[in-house]
């Protein structure tokens, strides 16, 4: 069984599965740019990255943020490293972008921020060894989809109200068309016979789309907020073609 994820991310459910064969899709060029250089080069990647985190301070911070933005790198390892080291340093490790596709997440307040886990990445590094990591829409799981593959969605979540929205991680952001057009993709797949897991927040618009797939419903960590104290267990869905524990 092939272990699917369109929505790449953190793909926190491939490391932990630790597949024999797997794809990995994002629309984000930069995070595919990182996992395959992770992947392909990560040694490169290690001394980028120690080279960022020994000047790691606000200037620092900024001029990465300038040279990200303007695409201003001599290889897709170095700006894997920039990626990374942005990610590890900026508000709550936020990936958002503005309508010019540039990322505009302010440095963080850390005190001793973990840039540089050498053992982690080489660990990631390992794990991605042969895997198929591809620049790519969620669509395109209509022509890459195989029949028996484990597929599971993780898209941006539908905003639990129209203030919760604040964060873009595509420039396009990712709106209730997109939520119906992964409806319409995950019932396709069902038909081919791929097992489906998807997740969601727990709201009545993504239930009503999911109408005649087994649904459960979880609590889960919020990952982000201005206040940790206010970083209380949320609930979501678990959405899925095939029997589980839990059906609501």
């Amino acid at each position: 069984m092939r272990h699917v994820e369109p929505f790449a991310g953190g793909a926190a459910l491939f490391f932990d599965r630790a597949p024999n064969r797997a794809l990995l899709c994002d629309v984000n060029p930069d995070l595919v740019t990182a996992y395959q250089a992770v992947r392909d080069e990560v040694e490169v990647v290690l001394r980028h990255l120690a080279e960022l985190a020994g000047r790691h301070d606000k200037e620092c911070y900024y001029q990465a943020r300038v040279r990200y933005n303007a695409r201003e790198h001599a290889s897709d390892a170095e700006r894997a490293a920039l990626f990374i080291y942005l990610n590890k340093t900026c508000f709550n490790g936020l990936y958002r972008v503005n309508k010019r596709g540039h990322f505009n997440v302010p440095m963080g307040r850390y005190t001793r921020p973990t840039i540089l886990d050498a053992s982690a990445l080489r660990r990631a590094s390992a794990r991605l060894h042969g895997v198929d990591v591809r620049c790519a829409p969620f669509q395109a799981l209509i022509e890459l989809g195989r029949p028996g593959d484990f597929v599971y969605l993780d898209p941006p979540y539908e905003p639990l109200s129209r203030t919760a929205n604040f964060t873009a991680y595509a420039r396009d952001g990712f709106t209730q068309s997109d939520q119906r057009a992964l409806r319409d993709l995950f019932g396709e797949l069902d038909r081919r016979g791929a097992k489906l897991m998807l997740s969601n927040a727990d709201v009545p618009f993504v239930r009503d789309l999911y109408q005649g797939f087994r649904i459960s419903r979880v609590l889960a960590p919020r990952a982000i907020s201005c206040n940790p104290r206010k970083r209380a267990a949320v609930s979501e869905v678990l959405i899925c073609n095939y029997a589980t524990q839990g059906d609501a």
